[in-house]
């Protein structure tokens, strides 16, 4: 004896088509609705700076800037950023050329695996956007939701520092 389900159909693979303004330029892309931001960042739209780490909000690794303030990509749909801008570790450089922030992290060895670092890096910008004085206590509690396996944090922590007074002098 067969019985139908009385469960409502639901269609797995049915796409929407999402407006999304990502680094700076506008996207269409169809993709399903229960799909995190970071999961069409990296699947549907090929921007792969963006990792997958817990994927529970607790380590920081897909961190991007939603509106200029940091977001974990992992926890966002990517419905929800419709109507905003979204940037990317990708979407630092500008007109070829890296962000003071990735400069720093390159000139100090700030990163080992780098895993991790495009989230630092962006969660650090919007530190600096914000307060481009920061003491190394603010630096530490913006950073504070962004772990690192490899380092000790100090050289993350200078790096960010140097950044910041190389943004001030220009």
């Amino acid at each position: 004896m067969t019985t139908k389900s009385k469960e409502p159909h639901t269609d797995r693979g049915t796409k929407t088509l999402l407006r999304l303004h990502v680094n700076g330029e506008s996207h269409e892309v169809a993709t399903e609705l229960n799909k995190t931001l970071l999961e069409v960042l990296r699947e549907d739209m090929a921007i792969t700076g963006t990792k997958h780490g817990c994927e529970l909000g607790e380590c920081g690794t897909c961190a991007v800037l939603v509106d200029g303030k940091p977001v974990l990509s992992c926890l966002m749909l990517g419905i929800e950023a419709v109507n905003t801008e979204v940037v990317t570790v990708e979407g630092m450089v500008q007109n070829g050329n890296p962000h003071p922030l990735q400069n720093a992290f390159a000139d100090l060895g700030a990163a080992q695996c780098g895993y991790c670092i495009p989230g630092i890096l962006l969660t650090a910008k919007a530190l600096l956007d914000e307060n481009p004085r920061p003491t190394r206590d603010e630096i530490r509690q913006a950073l504070s939701g962004n772990l690192c396996r490899c380092t000790g944090y100090t050289k993350i922590l200078q790096a960010v520092e140097l950044a910041a007074k190389e943004m001030q002098a220009k």
